[in-house]
């Protein structure tokens, strides 16, 4: 079946995405939030703060809050930019390459239908 709306094939893709990864993210207690964060960070390494926020599509407000958790739990590595020292940049660590590819690779099993 096929739905017109582009807000129901988002949401369909997003439901499948979620029964794919969240298996994966249960396993260190991480939520959908956090692979965008992660998947951003793997993608961009030495993104401010805020620019993850916008690229992850996740409040600013709770972004440090997951940032911490992901570097709690050693998947994440967070430096002070060496040429702007007021700003924090990030980077996934081995263990979060790792763990991102574990992701990604789930996440290629979903085919987007109707998306193009």
């Amino acid at each position: 079946m096929t739905h017109s709306s582009l807000a129901v094939q988002v949401r369909r893709v997003e439901a499948d995405l979620r029964q794919v990864l969240q298996p994966i993210l249960d396993e260190q207690g991480l939520t959908m939030d956090h692979w965008r964060i992660i998947a951003v960070i793997g993608a961009e390494p030495g993104l401010g703060m805020s620019e993850i926020a916008t690229a992850a599509v996740v409040a600013a407000a709770s972004l440090t809050r997951h940032v911490d958790r992901l570097v709690a739990q050693g998947i994440v590595v967070r430096r002070i930019d060496p040429d702007d020292r007021r700003r924090a940049v990030a980077a996934l660590s081995p263990r979060g390459e790792q763990y991102a590819a574990r992701l990604r690779a789930a996440e290629r099993t979903v085919t987007p239908i109707g998306l193009s």
